[in-house]
């Protein structure tokens, strides 16, 4: 049996996953960086050298993602919502909603029984319900982003932010700073202001449990949590929520081998 390679360049990280049939054998991130084209090199040689596979062995390779386009490799380009859709819906059968939280931007997928999408929406112009939020306010506070969900978790009273932008957030939450406000409230207070964002898009799909978290900012506790409260329901997260589309890539590569 031959092998496929997934590849998804994001804004923020490039992820590359190879696969045995529909089993995954490795995976790699890196950061998106200046060239998405030497990037996605680079991740998909990562993940081949970790599954100790040539690259000659590779039958099939699909890209997918911001910077699809720019892998000069790939024998198939698929959107991003099927690779999230094919790559969920083999993790997770039953599920039938799907949230990705990624750098740029966020969106809401709502699958059938069979794993095809019925619908979906993307906050392509606000950051707002985005990992770039998580970004600007860990670098207000001083702090990583990967600190801000056991944070979060600490908080006795989020702040509550009036805006839903998150470039007025971000002088808001310098506002609340010099009024004292704890850290751990203030990035509460985010995760509020991007949950309602995101179950905005969530109720414009149609909400349909199971529920499925990916995305870098699945990565982040504080954020599903508060989710799964402003959903109402229970939310499952993949082990590796951030490799989700490239799996399915790798997946919908391994349909069209030769």
């Amino acid at each position: 049996m031959g092998y496929s390679l997934g590849i998804d360049v994001g804004s923020g990280f490039s992820k590359a996953v190879v696969c045995e049939g529909d089993a995954m054998l490795s995976s790699a991130l890196l950061p998106s960086g200046g060239s998405y084209r030497e990037t996605a090199r680079k991740v998909a040689d990562a993940a081949l050298e970790k599954a100790g596979i040539a690259w000659d062995a590779v039958s099939f390779r699909a890209a997918t993602g911001y910077g699809a386009s720019m892998v000069d490799f790939a024998d198939l380009t698929v959107t991003d919502i099927s690779c999230h859709a094919s790559g969920v819906h083999r993790l997770f059968p039953s599920v039938r909603t799907v949230i990705d939280v990624g750098a740029q931007f966020s969106k809401a997928i709502r699958l059938d029984e069979g794993g095809k999408v019925v619908n979906f929406v993307l906050n392509e112009k606000c950051a707002g319900g985005s990992g770039k939020f998580l970004q600007l306010i860990a670098r207000i506070l001083h702090i990583e982003v990967a600190e801000i969900g056991a944070l979060s978790l600490r908080s006795t009273k989020p702040v509550a932010f009036t805006t839903g932008c998150a470039v007025f957030a971000e002088s808001e939450a310098v506002s609340r700073i010099a009024e004292g406000a704890r850290p751990e409230d203030i990035v509460a207070g985010v995760h509020k202001a991007m949950a309602s964002k995101i179950v905005n898009l969530v109720v414009r799909v149609g909400l349909v449990e199971g529920c499925a978290v990916t995305g870098g900012g699945a990565n982040d506790i504080g954020l599903v949590r508060t989710i799964e409260e402003e959903v109402g329901v229970k939310v499952l997260v993949p082990g590796e929520p951030q490799t989700t589309a490239a799996y399915g890539a790798a997946l919908l590569a391994e349909g069209r081998r030769p």
